[in-house]
C-alpha cells in the first residue's frame, strides 16, 4: 500500500470537502472526559469553598429549600441523559458521513458533497453503527466487570498477592484494546461503504485486520498515535495557558484575585474555543478520512489488476 498517497489524498479530501468538518465535530461529541478523586478532609474542603463565595452567594444557596434541590438535582439527571441521547445519535451520525463523504471523495474528488446529502445518506447505516458499537460497548463492559471481581477477589484471597500476578495481564490489555478498536473501525468501515450486516461488518473488519497486520500497524501509527494523539495534545495547548490566571488565583486564594482570574480565564477560554472546535473537526475528519482509504486500498484491487480488470468486464 502506498502510504503517502494515502495521506495526501486524505488532505486533499479534507481541505476540498470542508463540509466533512462539521461531521468531524459530530464525531466527537462523545469523547470521553473522566476525573475523579476524594479527599478525607471533605468539611476542610467545603469550609474553603464557602469562604471563596461571596456572601450573597452563600445566603442564594441556604435559602433553597431541601426538595427544590431534589428536584434541581432530578432534572439536572434528566438533562444530562437528553444530552447523552443527542450526543450519541451526532457522534454516531458524524462518524458515518465522514466514512461516506471520504469513500464519495475517493472515487471522485471533485464531486459535491454538501452537507444535506451526506447527511441523508448517513441515516440508513445508523442503526447499524449504534447497534455495532452498543454490542462491542456491553462486551467490554462485561470483561471489564468480571476482571474487576476476579482481581478484587484474588487480591482478598492472596492478601494482594494475585494482584501483582495480574499486573502483566493488565498491561496486555493496552495493547489488545487498541486492536479491538481497530477492528471496530474498520467494521465500521464495512458497513457504511460495503452495505453490510452488523456482523458482517464485524467479521470484514476482522479479515481485513488480520490479514495486513503490518499496513494497519503503520497507519495506526501515523493517524491515530501521530496525528490524533499529538495533534490533539498541541490543540489543547493553549486551553492551559488559557487557565492559567484562574490556577493562579486560586493559589492566591482571595475572592478578589478569584474573580479576576476566572474573568480573564473565560474570555480567553470563550475566544479560543471557536478554533478548538474547527481544528478537532479538521484533525477528526483527516484521521477518519485516512482510516476510509486504508480500508479502499487494502479491500479493493488496484485498477490495472486482472481482478480489477474482471470486475469491469463482468
Amino acid at each position: 500500500m502506498d502510504y503517502a498517497e494515502v495521506l495526501s489524498r486524505s488532505w486533499k479530501i479534507t481541505w476540498k470537502h470542508k463540509a466533512l468538518w462539521i461531521f468531524g465535530i459530530l464525531s466527537g461529541c462523545t469523547g470521553s472526559s473522566g476525573g475523579g478523586g476524594g479527599g478525607s478532609s471533605k468539611n476542610t474542603g467545603d469550609a474553603n469553598f464557602q469562604q471563596i463565595l461571596p456572601e450573597s452567594w452563600q445566603r442564594a444557596f441556604d435559602s433553597v429549600p431541601a426538595e427544590a434541590w431534589t428536584a434541581i438535582i432530578i432534572a439536572a439527571i434528566c438533562l444530562v441523559l437528553i444530552l447523552v441521547v443527542i450526543g450519541i445519535f451526532l457522534s454516531t451520525i458524524g462518524t458515518i458521513g465522514l466514512i461516506h463523504g471520504a469513500a464519495l471523495a475517493d472515487r471522485d474528488l471533485e464531486a459535491r458533497l454538501p452537507f444535506g446529502t451526506l447527511f441523508r445518506g448517513s441515516l440508513p447505516y445508523f442503526w447499524r453503527v449504534f447497534l455495532l458499537h452498543l454490542l462491542i460497548g456491553i462486551l467490554v463492559f462485561i470483561v471489564f466487570a468480571a476482571g474487576v471481581v476476579v482481581a478484587i477477589l484474588g487480591t482478598v484471597v492472596t492478601l494482594g498477592i494475585g494482584l501483582i500476578c495480574l499486573l502483566p495481564l493488565i498491561c496486555l490489555l493496552i495493547p489488545l484494546a487498541i486492536v479491538v478498536n481497530v477492528i471496530i473501525n474498520q467494521a465500521t468501515i464495512a458497513i457504511v461503504t460495503e452495505d453490510l450486516g452488523i456482523f458482517a461488518g464485524l467479521q470484514r473488519g476482522w479479515e481485513v485486520v488480520r490479514d495486513n497486520p503490518g499496513p494497519i500497524a503503520v497507519v495506526w501509527l501515523v493517524l491515530d498515535l501521530g496525528v490524533r494523539f499529538i495533534g490533539g495534545l498541541i490543540l489543547s495547548l493553549p486551553l492551559l495557558f488559557a487557565l492559567a490566571p484562574l490556577f493562579i488565583a486560586l493559589l492566591s486564594g482571595t475572592k478578589q484575585a478569584l474573580g479576576t482570574g476566572a474573568i480573564v480565564s473565560g474570555v480567553l477560554v470563550v475566544c479560543y474555543l471557536p478554533f478548538l472546535v474547527i481544528l478537532s473537526g479538521v484533525l477528526v475528519s483527516y484521521v477518519q478520512s485516512g482510516w476510509t482509504l486504508t480500508f479502499r486500498r487494502l479491500t479493493e484491487p488496484p485498477e490495472d489488476s486482472p481482478e480489477h480488470l474482471l470486475e469491469l468486464t463482468a
